[in-house]
């Protein structure tokens, strides 16, 4: 195309055109294919760089499978609680795999450490504002390794009670003796006095019955050595002992203790109590009840008379 003064452009307008018209007369097929020669170096720079980067990633996947599957079966052979499992092996899955991302990422100049320093900046902040639900991940961790207790426990922490129904990594459930639902934050369980009350197979039963000082001491001791030695889920060889624990001010405080299955404690406490009650009452042991003696003076008449009187 011809660009002439008829064309009715400006002067300004038509020394531009000539200019762009004159570049594209030098714009011949052999510069534009000594353009693209010039790029050949700098591409196949670039497909080495991206296959290396590629082969990189594809074994560390592979390099992460095998590591994850090796301590898949490690952590089954220590039969570790399975929340624990899947979170350490989905951890160790993703640490390789990241690592293998550094890796490649520095096969394009992208230094390793300014990763680092941008998700150490990105995991400090989200640390701080999720403070509490770490800590309470800490503390599943550390109930999960440590295993103070396990699920099908009767556990007591505080005010709180009841057998454990799961053990997550943040919160634990408990199911309490009247069917409630109870969650605790795994951090005050790590923190806190616990105790583990189904933890040993068996238990000590101590029950302790006051009588009055006019029974029979002797009498009343063996009334509960019979009562233990005659239970069938009272362990004998165990041994069982019958004891005056103290003598208070209305009665004489007696104790018994027996071994029992930590399943059977409370079935066998409840059921002794009763028949402890009603053989005292059958064999004339009186279980004495809080009473006050009162001895008041009255003022007759005649003088002074002093009058016993019992209330």
């Amino acid at each position: 195309m011809i660009w002439n003064e008829s064309a009715g452009l400006s002067p300004e307008t038509l020394e531009i055109v000539k200019e762009v018209q004159q570049d594209l007369e030098q714009l011949t097929p052999n510069v534009i294919l000594e353009t693209m020669k010039s790029w050949i170096p700098g591409l196949v720079a670039l497909g080495y760089r991206l296959l290396a980067a590629g082969v990189i990633l594809m074994i560390g996947v592979r390099l992460a499978k095998v590591v994850q599957k090796m301590m898949g079966k490690t952590f089954n052979r220590m039969e570790m609680e399975v929340s624990l499992k899947k979170f350490l092996l989905s951890a160790i899955y993703a640490s390789i795999c990241i690592l293998a991302i550094f890796v490649a990422a520095e096969k394009f100049g992208i230094s390793s450490g300014s990763i680092i320093a941008l998700l150490g900046s990105a995991g400090l902040a989200l640390s701080l504002s999720l403070q509490n639900m770490l800590g309470n991940f800490a503390g599943g961790v550390a109930l999960l390794l440590l295993k103070p207790f396990k699920v099908g426990d009767y556990i007591i922490c505080g005010t709180e009670e009841g057998t454990v129904a799961s053990i997550g990594l943040v919160y634990t459930t408990l199911n309490t003796m009247d069917n409630r639902m109870v969650i605790l934050p795994n951090g005050s369980l790590s923190n806190n006095n616990l105790t583990n009350v189904t933890a040993q197979e068996k238990r000590r039963l101590e029950i302790k019955v006051g009588i009055s000082y006019e029974s029979d001491l002797k009498k009343a001791k063996e009334i509960l050595e019979e009562l233990f030695q005659n239970h069938p889920l009272v362990r004998k060889e165990e041994g069982i002992l019958v004891f005056v624990d103290s003598l208070g001010d209305s009665a004489v405080l007696l104790g018994a203790r027996g071994w029992v299955a930590t399943g059977d404690y409370w079935s066998v406490k409840w059921e002794m109590i009763e028949k402890i009650k009603l053989t005292f009452d059958e064999k004339g042991i009186q279980i004495p009840y809080h009473q006050i003696d009162v001895h008041c003076k009255e003022l007759l008449s005649g003088g002074l008379a002093g009058t016993g009187k019992s209330i």
